[in-house]
């Protein structure tokens, strides 16, 4: 089965923020995501133990980016695309793992690989609770889910890229692509024999 992976850094996607946020019934890449609420938004902040944690340089957002990497190696699972940005991380992957364990999975080696750099307190809370686990269910999912992953984040920052998708030849995806529900199928090549165990 094949997943799109979303988590977000500490502090940074509150609900009602003006940059846009996600709960369970607003979570579709291409959708519609919650509608700002200042005063929701300040709640939530009141709430927070400390100010936001950002992976703010290149540094960071690569160890992130490896920590990734290597636990989809050493799982064997198939990593098809992932990006790091300053306040969420993205990853499309293909595996038999239930998606929870495999969020789960990503933030700790993520902290594991960030604790060894000492960028920050070891204790420190990186990641908000929880995060996003789409299953794609056919093709054209799995491609749209990609294109989104490394075409549609803004300026590239930590990507994985995945061919043969690029900017100048990817197309959108077709309206309900990624919660469209028909049987699995595997879509893309494996990875290099360099990315598997």
């Amino acid at each position: 089965m094949t997943y799109l992976i979303t988590f977000s850094c500490y502090g940074t996607h509150l609900h009602g923020c003006a940059s846009g946020s996600v709960d369970r019934e607003h979570n579709i890449p291409g959708t519609p995501t919650l509608n700002p609420s200042p005063k929701r938004a300040a709640v939530a902040r009141v709430r927070q133990a400390h100010p936001p944690y950002l992976l703010s340089d290149k540094t960071s957002r690569e160890t992130v980016l490896t920590a990734i990497q290597e636990v989809c190696i050493y799982r064997n699972w198939t990593l098809l695309g992932a990006h790091v940005r300053t306040t969420h991380i993205h990853a499309v992957v293909e595996s038999q793992s239930p998606p929870e364990q495999i969020l789960t999975t990503f933030k700790a080696y993520a902290t594991r690989h960030l604790n060894r750099t000492g960028e920050a307190e070891p204790n420190l809370t990186r990641w908000t609770h929880h995060g996003s686990t789409r299953h794609l269910w056919n093709p054209i999912s799995v491609n749209a889910a990609i294109d989104y992953v490394i075409n549609g984040q803004g300026n590239p920052m930590s990507v994985y890229p995945t061919p043969p998708l690029e900017p100048s030849s990817a197309k959108p995806a077709p309206p309900g692509a990624l919660e469209a529900r028909t049987p699995p199928a595997k879509l893309l090549p494996p990875p290099p024999p360099h990315q598997q165990r």
